[in-house]
């Protein structure tokens, strides 16, 4: 079974403890602190694999875990930095968090690799905390968490066109008469249960690339049948071709069927239903003279005032396909080139620290200390050496109130704000 989204967990690694030791040799009877930092924790990060089609493996593997750092040692002994997990997803995979439903990234076009959860800082050793007054420090920075989240991974098929019918309407003959594609062909519902990808080549370098999603049924919008599984796979097309038997061979109604599938595609996406979209009218081959030309009109009657174009064919003989192919091309060569990526929403190194206290107090007269659970989690989860890292440390200061408190105690440019072994030199 086709499977294209997954719920797993995934956490970083926690950052190794600073370590707590003195320096003891002979004729150096007091030495001072030696006591090492602790290793960074690994990093979770997602990466396309291009010969993945699939998230079938994350069915049986539901949580991941980097490495954690190791802990400091004496002599002033690093410890080593936890091992990066990466974790490999088809191309097209969007990775949300599955509280909110919100992106955190979509692994598709130029999006290659991305660090998702990066791993807890390590822990300073008692080395950095010694001070004229203070020679001889019991105190060792612990390592910061990991983060974690439970994500949710869809995948989006990437394709220029999306085809969409009720079953048995002839998309899949329709696809591997127009392209390269090899899909199972037969005479009975749901022969397709993975969307395929066709590549349409219309000579001297022009064509697209079209997917046949699986055949949608009323209620499909709701969760019915295979409705969320196939309908997500049209969110990045950008015109929709409608398939529907009109000679009913099966007893259907063609323009009953369309208004039923726009019905779908609106309750699931509204934006899906407003996307430019034509009408093949297949299956024509089995009608003749005024059969054939009363079954197209009727279907054209209901469609093309409201600017939506039918072209008869048929997909077994070829007959007017081409006319359709070059058509499509025309409204793609008037839409924006750009493909459709989904923005980033969420972003976990934001994440919540409110509920977590600090305390801001004056060291000496130009001295301030910052502290807290919520302060060394913060510190623990951003890289302030990256730019955007320092930009959300400087947000996270001011929207916290931790700036505002400096102010009240008088704090004046060029003093220094310590935080955990870190100093700076507040500036307004």
């Amino acid at each position: 079974m086709f499977a294209d989204s997954a719920k797993i967990y995934i956490r970083s690694g926690k950052g190794g403890d600073g370590h707590v030791s003195f320096r003891r040799e002979i004729y150096v009877p007091a030495g001072g602190p030696d006591g090492g930092d602790g290793g960074r924790g690994g990093d979770l990060i997602f990466e396309v694999d291009e010969g993945l089609n699939t998230l079938t493996d994350f069915r049986f593997t539901k949580k991941y875990s980097a490495g954690d750092g190791e802990n400091g040692g004496k002599a002033r002994c690093h410890g080593k930095d936890g091992q990066d997990l990466v974790i490999k997803v088809p191309e097209g995979t969007v990775i949300k968090d599955t509280e909110t439903g919100k992106v955190i990234a979509d692994m598709s076009h130029g999006n290659r690799r991305e660090v998702i959860l990066r791993g807890g800082r390590g822990g300073k050793g008692n080395q950095h905390y010694a001070t004229a007054t203070m020679q001889v420090p019991q105190y060792a920075q612990p390592g910061r968490p990991g983060m974690e989240l439970n994500v949710t991974l869809e995948l989006k098929v990437i394709a220029d066109v999306g085809l969409v019918g009720f079953p048995n309407v002839g998309k899949s003959t329709f696809l591997s008469r127009v392209t390269n594609a090899k899909p199972k062909i037969a005479n009975y519902h749901f022969t397709t249960l993975n969307p395929h990808l066709g590549v349409v080549d219309l000579g001297e370098g022009q064509g697209f690339v079209i997917a046949d999603i699986p055949g949608l049924i009323e209620g499909a919008s709701e969760g019915i049948g295979l409705g969320h599984e196939f309908l997500r796979h049209i969110e990045r097309t950008k015109v929709i071709i409608h398939m529907v038997d009109a000679a009913s061979t099966e007893g259907r109604d063609p323009v009953e069927d369309i208004n039923t599938i726009n019905a779908e595609l609106t309750a699931y996406n509204e934006e899906l239903a407003q996307r430019p979209q034509i009408i093949a009218a297949n299956k024509l081959d089995v009608l003749y003279g005024e059969e054939e030309e009363e079954a197209v009109n009727r279907i054209r009657d209901a469609f093309e005032p409201n600017g939506i174009k039918v072209f008869p064919i048929s997909a077994v003989s070829g007959k007017g396909v081409k006319e359709l192919l070059f058509a499509v091309k025309e409204i793609l060569d008037t839409l924006d080139t750009a493909p459709i990526v989904f923005e980033r929403e969420f972003f976990p190194e934001n994440m919540d620290f409110s509920n977590e206290p600090y305390t801001v107090v004056q060291e000496d007269d130009h001295t301030f200390v910052v502290e807290g659970p919520r302060i060394e989690r913060m510190l623990g989860y951003t890289n302030i050496d990256s730019e955007k890292g320092f930009e959300f440390f400087q947000r996270f200061l001011k929207d916290s109130g931790i700036l505002a408190e400096l102010e009240a105690l008088d704090i004046q440019e060029g003093d220094t704000v310590r935080m955990y072994g870190l100093h700076f030199d507040y500036y307004k």
